[in-house]
């Protein structure tokens, strides 16, 4: 039995490496954006491309099926397609090319480059979906990731694995934060994927981090907001599978998701065209199950490689944190930052909440004394904000309350330990020592 079992699964292999076969249908209905053909043996996540009335070719994902036909989504909407036009399966779509040339470059949706230099060494292969692992045999979160911001080493300190969200509305600094981390981390690889972002931000994202030593350990993987919403998908899923290659090979990841929200809109809008039923706020079920596939991807690996220690930031319309999303990621996570508006006007930056963040792996990787102070910093924190509003309007005297009236004394302080300049590195240890000598000051 152990015999048959090798030989099937070295003939399952092979196939797998095998030429896809050029099967082929005609047009049948397209609407703009989905499109069907007649069926031929192709799984979801197939690649094709289609014959367009002007000589070109544009391409679509095969997405499900229908009465024996294929549904294709496009990557260009709207693309000069006629009934009859033929289409050509291209590949299976399972599996993306990946190597150590991926680092210093900045790719896109498909993996070709977006910064005009050659195509990118890479000999290896690694499924486009990841590969699923034993929850049980995944190496602990024990050991704390430098990330060179002082807020977050000194009182929300990251593991080594953990996968935290950054909860921001619009304007707060979030973007300057993960260029921050980006920068300043002590991670062997850092792998961006900027989905859905417009493409301003691109262009002044990439020019800000791809300098210096950063650089050589950097892989950035873009698709503007002007893309269709399956090559935000398949960019993110790309983003993603960079980050597990790399963990196979014993490296500490530090993978930046921006934004996890603009995935799930355009995970929202594949559903809507396919005809689910939208639920809350308009997403519907296949986006609830989407966010635990793609947020379980990242985290440790198994005995004897690295870790992935993820960041993904979420978009808080309108300052809600109850939106759909930010609910099912925070349930997800293992811990969230969020951004503050109120601490961005008075200028405090990184706007970073320290009573509303969590860090839920901090107890795991930091000893007593970094634990205790930093529960008396985030107390501090807490009784200033509350009662700001209160002191400005003179309605509070000291000695009415032990912990507002040390909150008040140490708040300069604690100014100068949350506040850092863009372009400032601190270290997780020199954060440690400010934490510890400031709370000291506290009793």
């Amino acid at each position: 039995m152990t015999r048959l079992t090798d030989r099937l699964t070295a003939e399952l292999r092979a196939a797998a490496v095998m030429p896809t076969p050029e099967w082929s249908g005609r047009v049948q209905r397209y609407d703009g954006l989905i499109l069907e053909c007649a069926g031929f043996p192709a799984p979801p996540g197939s690649q094709c491309r289609i014959d367009t009335s002007d000589g070109d070719t544009v391409a679509g994902e095969v997405v499900g099926f229908s009465q024996g036909r294929n549904l294709l989504f496009l990557d260009q909407p709207g693309a000069r397609i006629v009934a009859g036009a033929e289409v050509r399966l291209v590949s299976d779509g399972g599996d993306v090319p990946v190597g150590p040339g991926l680092l210093g470059r900045v790719l896109d949706a498909d993996g070709s480059p977006l910064d005009d230099l050659p195509p990118p060494f890479t000999p290896d292969r690694w499924p486009l979906a990841g590969r699923t692992m034993n929850p049980l045999k995944r190496t602990p979160v024990d050991t704390a990731l430098d990330v060179g911001v002082r807020a977050i080493n000194a009182a929300l300190t990251v593991g080594r694995g953990q996968r935290v969200g950054i909860i921001a509305g619009s304007g707060v600094g979030k973007s300057v934060l993960i260029e921050m981390m980006t920068r300043n981390t002590t991670a062997d690889v850092i792998v961006v994927g900027l989905i859905g972002e417009r493409a301003r931000e691109v262009g002044a994202f990439v020019s800000h981090v791809m300098t210096g030593e950063a650089a050589a350990r950097l892989c950035i993987v873009a698709v503007p907001a002007d893309r269709s919403p399956l090559l935000r998908l398949r960019g993110a899923q790309r983003a993603t599978a960079v980050a597990e290659y790399f963990r196979a090979q014993g490296k500490q990841v530090l993978l930046i998701m921006d934004s996890l929200t603009r995935v799930a809109h355009a995970k929202r809008e594949v559903g809507l065209a396919l005809g689910e039923q939208p639920t809350a706020k308009g997403y519907p079920p296949s986006v609830v199950s989407m966010i635990p596939q793609l947020l379980e991807r990242a985290g440790p690996g198994l005995p004897g490689e690295g870790a992935i220690t993820a960041f993904y930031t979420i978009l808080a319309d309108g300052d809600d944190t109850n939106d759909p999303v930010v609910d099912g990621a925070r349930a997800i996570l293992d811990g969230h930052l969020v951004l503050s508006r109120k601490q961005a006007q008075m200028g405090l930056y990184p706007a970073i909440d320290i009573p509303q963040s969590v860090s839920r792996v901090m107890n795991d990787v930091v000893d007593r004394d970094h634990r205790e102070a930093a529960r008396k910093l985030r107390a501090c924190v807490a009784d200033y904000m509350d009662n700001r509003d209160l002191m400005l309007m003179g309605g509070y005297s000291a000695g009415q309350d032990a912990g507002l009236d040390a909150a008040i004394a140490l708040w300069p302080g604690i100014t100068r330990l949350l506040r850092q300049d863009e372009h400032e590195q601190a270290g997780f240890a020199e954060s440690r020592e400010q934490l510890l000598e400031l709370m000291g000051d506290a009793g």
